[in-house]
């Protein structure tokens, strides 16, 4: 039994985001993602394990949860196979171009279809009762990165093409409300020239980060997603993430870092002179820094920049997940949204990301958002 609850999980949450996550969003989310968690597990054979031996940035509890595989793939896979096991008709080779509303309700008008354009050009529609955005966020849409997220401009974009910023567009040509668009999850532990990511565990048991002069930049425990900024800001946007044999055997846990590791993106050095040669920097500056710490010889480091995973902010949302218009409160009829289309729970700034916060609102989120529309689709006229 854990000694988590959701208050608990609020209070982190809120923590994290120095107070400006949206509160009716973060209550609803920490009652909503057990409940959702079991539900996966009981009902469509998702297996899932605590993450256990070491705590996340921000979290106060060990609650992480993943799959055996801890690979996001392999969640995916099992969410595919689950949808399908269910009766889901899934057209992954079929993109959503165009929404189709009603012209009775100028303010928050109804949604009565979509447009969706085949591999060959053939666009297709298809009616609906009720409508739900689960298309991600912006983060592949360099015009609304420049917009929102100027201080990412530049980092690579590590998360799926898709992310591009549909649920945003047609939000504005509806007239719904926008918030929080300049929350975001960063990492600043992506290797390069690799392109792979490296756990944040290493700089959570006692790892390090050091600029190109052989000193620390920032404090590593206050968050992988802030790190990204601290990173980037360093002479030629790169660090070297530096850590011992301890935790270079913690890695190997994770199969993203042992794919990474094959690649030839984990680099060793005998000891602190070895490590000043191989980042190129003063072995004296170096070697004080290395004091600071309890890091022991041999050494192990790997080059990385800062990179932009998803973006936190999207489309105003009540705590049933139903689309607000901007103009007021009241909801669209029959519009929802989940996951990284809608607002998040960390605020307005990168800092305000608590690790898990993007599967959070999609995992709780999309559970709310599917109660309700079930709720919409039983009690409305057809």
């Amino acid at each position: 039994m854990l000694d988590d609850d959701a208050a608990r999980f609020s209070a982190d949450i809120q923590a994290k985001a120095h107070g400006t996550a949206a509160r009716h969003l973060v209550a609803a989310y920490s009652e909503a993602v057990a409940t959702a968690l079991d539900a996966l597990q009981q009902r469509h054979g998702l297996a899932f394990e605590l993450l256990d031996g070491f705590l996340y940035p921000g979290h106060t509890r060990r609650r992480m949860h993943t799959l055996r595989e801890r690979t996001g793939a392999a969640l995916v896979a099992a969410l595919h196979a689950a949808a399908d096991r269910a009766g889901a008709m899934l057209m992954p080779q079929a993109l959503a171009c165009e929404l189709w509303c009603s012209a009775g309700n100028a303010a928050a008008p109804r949604i009565v279809g979509i447009g969706y354009r085949r591999p060959d050009g053939r666009v297709e529609h298809i009616g609906c009762r009720a409508m739900l955005l689960a298309c991600s966020g912006f983060g592949g849409n360099a015009a609304m990165v420049r917009e929102w997220l100027p201080e990412m401009r530049d980092a690579t974009f590590a998360g799926h093409a898709g992310d591009d910023g549909s649920a945003i567009a047609w939000g504005r040509a509806l007239g719904a409300g926008l918030a929080d668009l300049g929350g975001y999850q960063g990492h600043g532990s992506w290797a390069v020239p690799q392109g792979a990511l490296i756990t944040w565990a290493l700089m959570m048991e006692g790892g390090i980060q050091v600029n190109a002069s052989g000193e620390r930049s920032h404090d590593e425990t206050a968050g992988y997603s802030e790190a990204s900024v601290h990173v980037l800001a360093q002479p030629g946007g790169v660090a070297w993430s530096v850590f011992d044999d301890r935790l270079l055997a913690l890695g190997r846990t994770f199969p993203d870092f042992v794919a990474a590791e094959a690649t030839g993106a984990v680099r060793h050095a005998a000891d602190a002179a070895a490590l000043a040669t191989l980042i190129g920097c003063d072995a004296h500056r170096l070697g004080a820094t290395l004091a600071t710490t309890k890091l022991a010889a041999p050494y192990h480091a790997i080059q990385v920049t800062g990179a932009l995973f998803h973006t936190q902010g999207g489309l105003a949302i009540d705590a049933r997940c139903r689309v607000q218009p901007a103009a007021d409160h009241t909801p669209f009829p029959n519009l929802l949204a989940a996951g990284g289309a809608a607002r998040g729970v960390s605020g307005n700034a990168v800092w305000g990301y608590l690790s898990g916060n993007g599967l959070l609102s999609a995992v709780a989120g999309g559970f709310i958002a599917a109660a309700t529309m079930t709720e919409q689709l039983t009690t409305a006229t057809p």
